[in-house]
């Protein structure tokens, strides 16, 4: 079978990425990944936005309101784009994700990109104990089932200056209280990254072009990832180093904060009790914690390795988003 290529497609095929559009262009992650594309000159920004929305959103973006409740506002908004991308929050309906991705079918995009912005997408073992596995993956295969659309997860792990300054339910700091807990001895290795360098990863993949030029083109091309997971990462880094960091930044010294010790295992089954009384930081507890086990966590890197080179991402200061979190912390912006 030969290769997909340009030189075998139709006259008048068209092999980048122009129009987007974005479900939570003015949320966390989205606002960076809204940015990025636009900086790039390369695409038309669309944010797809319900009625009566106060997002704020960057000059230059087309803003379609939709009702989740008309499934031709959403088909209307989408048709003519090249690409979806959809961020939300874990709060929004549940079935918000997939009348999105029917709207995509049906009005003919070609690539989405689900609310993936996590782990590995294809973990299965750490999917099934942190309970949304298989809750995305339905996404992942209902775009298949329905097959108009290809999808592309974006692995970046968790995000860094917000998880730093969440609260210890997260990475382990109480910055107000200048304690940490550590699991094990805190040398567990993750991949995290910044929401900044989750939008230029975006922005990035979405520049490729589609399909290579010809079948000896090994150069990068959008098809490579399709129904697959692209892997990027700010810093491969243990809680040790967050807590070197943070010591650097805030000028104190080691016994200026109270170290406690814990097991990653013993830390999930906390977070697991909690969450099975209805308490939902349980549920965050035992998210993180998960990621921290020795034998099998979140450094996705030393098993599929990273797409950063290919995709031009910059190194990043680990010091300047270590400031970014504790204000967040400070400011009680991370939530």
């Amino acid at each position: 079978m030969s290769k997909e290529c340009v030189s075998n497609q139709p006259h008048g095929f068209k092999n980048h990425i122009e129009k987007v559009a974005i479900v939570g262009a003015g949320g966390h992650v989205g606002k960076f990944i809204t940015e990025e594309l636009l900086q790039t000159g390369k695409h038309q920004v669309s944010a797809i936005t319900r009625e009566g929305s106060t997002a704020i959103l960057p000059p230059g973006v087309i803003v379609r309101r939709v009702d989740y409740g008309n499934q031709s506002s959403l088909v209307e908004a989408l048709k003519g784009q090249d690409a979806l991308i959809i961020t939300m929050s874990v709060m929004a309906p549940p079935d918000q994700q997939n009348k999105l991705i029917e709207a995509a079918a049906t009005a003919g995009v070609p690539w989405v990109l689900p609310n993936e912005f996590g782990g590995d997408p294809l973990d299965k073992e750490i999917g099934k104990d942190i309970f949304l596995g298989d809750a995305k993956r339905v996404y992942r295969d209902y775009i298949e089932k329905l097959g108009k659309s290809s999808w592309i997860g974006i692995a970046c792990g968790f995000w860094y200056e917000f998880s730093l300054g969440g609260g210890p339910d997260r990475y382990g700091f109480d910055f107000k209280n200048r304690t940490v807990i550590l699991m094990g001895n805190g040398t567990v290795k993750i991949n995290t990254s910044t929401w900044p360098q989750c939008g230029r990863a975006v922005a990035k993949l979405l520049s490729l072009k589609i399909l290579p030029d010809t079948e000896d083109d090994d150069s990068p091309a959008l098809v490579n990832f399709k129904n697959n997971g692209v892997y990027i990462s700010s810093f491969t880094i243990n809680q040790k180093d967050m807590l070197d960091s943070v010591l650097r930044v805030t000028g104190t010294k080691l016994e200026d904060w109270k170290v406690t010790y814990t097991t990653a295992k013993e830390r999930f089954q906390s977070g697991l009790q909690d969450f099975q009384k209805g308490d939902r930081a349980g549920f965050g507890r035992l998210l993180y914690a998960r990621n921290f086990y020795p034998e099998s966590n979140g450094n996705f890197e030393a098993i599929k390795g990273l797409h950063n080179d290919m995709l031009g991402l910059p190194k990043e200061d680990l010091d300047e988003f270590t400031k970014i979190g504790i204000k967040m912390s400070e400011e009680n912006t991370a939530y």
